[in-house]
């Protein structure tokens, strides 16, 4: 008699063990899913007041809307062509303004749209590396681009005095000349020789 209460009470444990389990289940599949978080901002972003030309590479972010988030070119004329849209003016606005501008065309398809406007090739905008490096011309100029980050793109050839590099940019009318120690530099020492560049500047490498 025992034995057989006893396992009545095992078997009864049983069933309200998967009762619990098979309720868990159903809360979990009704629970309603993680809210997305939107994407954070672009780490290392040009300046605010950056005005955006031909050429230039822009990485354009609709939140929860991948069909319509792409990353494309100003073309010569100055447009962009996105999904929904077709051709949207961009040169000659700073992101925040064309994230504005597309985000009011937007509403006409999806509700409350959030758009970021990432600058990710400044190509409208150039600096000049002249002399003694591998690759000598123009070259675009990449968001808050330094010294060191453009010298090390450019290269240097055997002969290059890398203590007597020096920039030359326009300021206030006038010929600007910093001096630039690459050694130094590479070293983490004077780190304010380590300029951001700004278009228009010249890089001499003697």
């Amino acid at each position: 008699m025992k034995r057989a209460l006893k396992l009545a009470f095992l078997l009864l444990l049983g069933l309200l063990s998967v009762s619990v389990w098979a309720q868990d289940e159903d809360s979990n599949d009704n629970a309603p899913p993680k809210e997305e978080k939107e994407p954070e901002a672009h780490l290392n972003p040009p300046p605010v007041d950056y005005i955006i030309g031909a050429d230039d590479t822009l990485r354009i972010s609709v939140w929860k809307e991948p069909e319509v988030s792409v990353m494309l070119p100003v073309r010569p004329d100055g447009k962009i062509s996105m999904p929904l849209l077709d051709d949207v003016q961009a040169a000659g606005m700073t992101p925040m303004a064309l994230a504005a501008s597309i985000r009011e065309k937007l509403k006409k398809y999806i509700a409350d749209p959030r758009v970021t406007v990432v600058v990710t090739a400044m190509n409208s905008q150039r600096i000049y590396v002249l002399g003694e490096v591998q690759h000598t011309g123009p070259m675009a100029l990449l968001p808050n681009m330094t010294m060191l980050q453009a010298l090390s793109s450019a290269g240097f050839t055997q002969f290059a005095n890398l203590k007597a590099i020096y920039l030359l940019r326009m300021q206030d009318g006038q010929q600007v000349k910093v001096h630039f120690n690459y050694k130094e530099a590479l070293k983490g020492r004077d780190p304010g020789q380590n300029v951001v560049l700004r278009p228009g500047d010249t890089i001499v490498v003697p």
